[in-house]
């Protein structure tokens, strides 16, 4: 179906590689394309529950391909041109944290300007240790707030870090990434996949619905106003899924004391 990336499928985990090795996954104007079509598609995939996003070869994503005129900032088009082919790549992490199924990062190598808002944009990042990650935007005479950044960096390591590595564009290393909350951990590159694997599997032992609505819940509780507010939409949720065949087997297999076998999507 694509010419930039690769999609595979083992039952309910699915695989989405940037595959374009020999520009380290540079965001070419068909890259930014093809993403956007398959997160459109994301949303009403019911066989998809986790997804595990990567790059193929010795990096994750190396940014917007600057080698290539794709119409964006500085490129001497029209404003309104301009606007399009910004939105068209900031509109990649809103349908990521729109996607009801949760996303995993696997980072290895460089993850720079657009390449570091796909991982951000995230619901969880496991970093090989050659991962080296920044927000290269700032390096070429730009915003370093660009594709969410600014608003997912903060929330996963704080002001005073973000602010250091968006007023800097200095790269973070997996080492650091890791003490400071922004991987959840850091494996050998040889045992990436494996580890994204075993992440993934341990999302699918849940249920579908328990996977949505938790995913749904944390996104804005992060930005919840009050405590009242988060508690209220844990509520609903918790009474929606009580409803379920899945949370009945859940607790039958929990009397029983065998793993669940959960079928609602």
């Amino acid at each position: 179906m694509y010419e930039t990336l690769r999609v595979d499928r083992e039952e309910h985990l699915t695989w989405l590689t940037l595959d374009r090795p020999n520009s380290l996954n540079a965001m070419s104007t068909t890259l930014i394309r093809e993403l956007g079509d398959f997160f459109w598609k994301l949303h009403d995939d019911r066989e998809t529950r986790v997804l595990v996003l990567r790059g193929a070869g010795r990096a994750f994503c190396a940014g917007l391909d600057l080698k290539e005129n794709t119409g964006g900032e500085g490129a001497g088009g029209s404003v309104q041109g301009g606007l399009r082919a910004q939105r068209a790549v900031s509109e990649l992490v809103m349908l990521m944290r729109r996607a009801p199924q949760p996303i995993v990062a696997a980072v290895q190598g460089a993850a720079c300007g657009g390449g570091f808002a796909l991982a951000l944009a995230a619901d969880v990042r496991i970093a090989g240790e050659s991962a080296r990650m920044n927000a290269a935007f700032i390096r070429i005479g730009l915003s370093a707030c660009d594709v969410g950044v600014s608003y997912f960096l903060p929330r996963l390591v704080g002001a005073s870090i973000a602010s250091e590595l968006l007023l800097t564009g200095n790269f973070i290393d997996a080492a650091r990434a890791e003490r400071t909350g922004l991987v959840s951990r850091v494996v050998p590159d040889a045992e990436l996949e494996s580890a994204a694997r075993a992440m993934a599997q341990d999302m699918l032992r849940n249920s579908p619905i328990g996977l949505r609505l938790t995913k749904e819940c944390l996104k804005f509780s992060i930005d919840a106003p009050s405590l009242e507010a988060a508690v209220a939409m844990e509520d609903r949720n918790q009474i929606l899924a009580a409803q379920t065949s899945d949370f009945r087997e859940g607790i039958t297999a929990f009397l029983q004391k065998r793993p669940p076998t959960f079928g609602d999507t």
